[in-house]
């Protein structure tokens, strides 16, 4: 048959109960860097972290006296990238890296030029653990001494991590 006219709209409804909050996963990232032009000696095969002493925003990472270790504060999936600028290039067979728990070079964090760099970036997506320890290094083949760009308020180094799961 026909259809009769539309009647008014009623009233609305209560509004229902908020939901949970749901889960930020980058709660636990950190940001550090170096701007003072360190000068870090590069030992035969690496053995000296880099000091990461200013702008620190950590976020629930720890670190320890000397800035150059990072503990992880959750378990999970994180991104790392870093950067190291020297004031010269260092010579063939030097590079940089991410070591965990101060011993193992992370795989995907080493970067190993085939040529002279001043400039060493790299990123690496990885699992860690609630007490992991993150630390940037310089290594070579040969003993050298680095000095970290710092003039005109430039980065020397930096270290950014992100948990993304």
């Amino acid at each position: 048959g026909i259809t009769g006219a539309t009647g008014i709209t009623g009233a609305t409804g209560i509004t229902g109960a908020t939901g949970a909050t749901g889960v930020s996963i980058t709660s636990n990232s950190m940001f550090a860097c170096n701007t003072t032009g360190s000068v870090i000696p590069v030992a035969l095969g690496g053995a000296n972290s880099i000091p990461l002493p200013n702008n620190q925003n950590l976020d629930g990472f720890t670190v320890n006296g000397p800035s150059t270790i990072f503990t992880v504060p959750e378990t999970g999936r994180y991104y790392i990238t870093y950067q190291v600028n020297t004031t010269v290039a260092l010579g063939v067979g030097a590079g940089s890296r991410i070591l965990l728990n101060g011993t193992t070079p992370i795989p995907g964090s080493i970067l190993s030029p085939a040529v002279s760099a001043a400039t060493f970036n790299n990123d690496v997506i990885v699992n860690l653990s609630a007490g992991n320890t993150i630390s940037l290094q310089l290594f070579s083949s040969i003993l050298l001494v680095a000095t970290l760009l710092s003039t005109g308020g430039s980065v020397g180094a930096a270290l950014t991590i992100i948990r993304i799961q």
